[in-house]
């Protein structure tokens, strides 16, 4: 992977990720949700996005919201992999939780270097997932997404193993987590409670209901028994 450009600032690779997070999850990126997820005012979203079609890393056009341009795409998967190294890092090396990685790895991730990049990649065994699952990027900023769905998805009798789990939300992380529904992890849906109620999960011997916001945080391969 290339050298970060010094052009970008953190503020702009925090929005880079953002904006490339929320195309993954929705078919029009508005500038409402980026404010919303990084927690920002509307304005001052307008006035970094016009900064970074200046930079021709994103575009914005009517209808379509804000879209990644190749270059734009290129810096938020370098950040990406800083950012999900270090989770792996912090976990394994260091001890931390599951839920207690994310917050650490966003104040670090725009300070590591290219040297430290790597040997964190080396010494960790060439990972290819970060704890919650999500792929890391290559060197080459290439990244390998899987076709998943959400765990409120699967029918009542399905068996799917957990792949990722959004990790935005430590609370939920430590409920996640205390249930079991690590990746890897096998669950069978065995009940959908009716009005888009919750569902009742087996994980691990044991039985458990999830709401269907929390599940659909679930992301699961459909197996085979």
């Amino acid at each position: 992977m290339r050298r970060r450009d010094d052009t970008i600032t953190h503020a702009m690779e925090d929005y880079l990720k953002v904006i490339y997070s929320l195309q993954a999850e929705t078919e029009v990126v508005t500038t409402q949700q980026i404010a919303e997820r990084l927690n920002v005012q509307s304005p001052s979203v307008t006035n970094m996005i016009k900064r970074l079609a200046e930079l021709n890393l994103v575009e914005h056009t009517p209808y379509r919201g804000v879209v990644l341009t190749p270059s734009g795409e290129k810096a938020a998967l370098e950040v990406l992999r800083h950012h999900r190294l270090l989770e792996l890092y912090l976990a394994e090396a260091l001890g931390y939780s599951w839920d207690e990685v994310h917050e650490e790895a966003d104040r670090l991730e725009h300070s590591i270097s290219e040297e430290l990049e790597a040997r964190i990649d080396r010494a960790l065994g060439y990972p290819t997932t970060d704890p919650h699952g999500h792929p890391i990027p290559s060197p080459e900023g290439e990244i390998k997404e899987s076709a998943d769905v959400n765990l409120g998805d699967l029918e009542v009798g399905e068996v799917a193993v957990v792949n990722r789990v959004c990790d935005r939300d430590p609370e939920k992380l430590r409920y996640l987590g205390a249930l079991g529904l690590y990746p890897a992890a096998e669950v069978e849906v065995l009940e959908r409670y009716p009005f888009d109620g919750p569902i009742r999960i087996s994980l691990g011997g044991n039985e458990h209901i999830l709401g269907r916001e929390l599940a659909q945080s679930v992301h699961v391969t459909r197996s085979r028994r």
